[in-house]
């Protein structure tokens, strides 16, 4: 477990970082360029697309873990929209309530405790 959390730690600072730096040199619109390539219908789009879906399944996962009470799906909608720098918070926070405990980590401690 404690390899999994330093490897969330890195992807946090990684990804973190390269974000900031394309933030700060095209600017924070990603929406239109990302979309954009979805709608040409090329490569960059399948893949913008591939991961569209990978980040609503995160977000439903995420509003699941958390029962889809009001709190659980405004998570799931952050973690839709902000993909891994959401992700990787939350399971290490996850990791840590649970207590390296895998089965309350990934489906929540009222449901590994039932």
């Amino acid at each position: 477990m404690q390899a999994f959390r330093v490897y969330l730690v890195v992807v946090v600072a990684c990804l973190g970082t390269y974000t900031m730096i394309v933030g700060l040199n095209h600017g924070w619109n990603l929406l239109p360029v990302f979309f954009s390539d979805i709608v040409a219908m090329n490569w960059p789009g399948q893949f913008n697309f591939d991961f569209t879906m990978f980040l609503s399944l995160s977000g439903l996962w995420v509003a699941w873990r958390n029962r889809f009470s009001g709190p659980g799906i405004a998570l799931g909608v952050v973690a839709f929209f902000c993909g891994m720098l959401f992700l990787a918070p939350y399971l290490l926070y996850a990791s840590i309530r649970a207590e390296g405990d895998v089965k309350a980590m990934l489906l929540g401690e009222s449901r590994a405790n039932a």
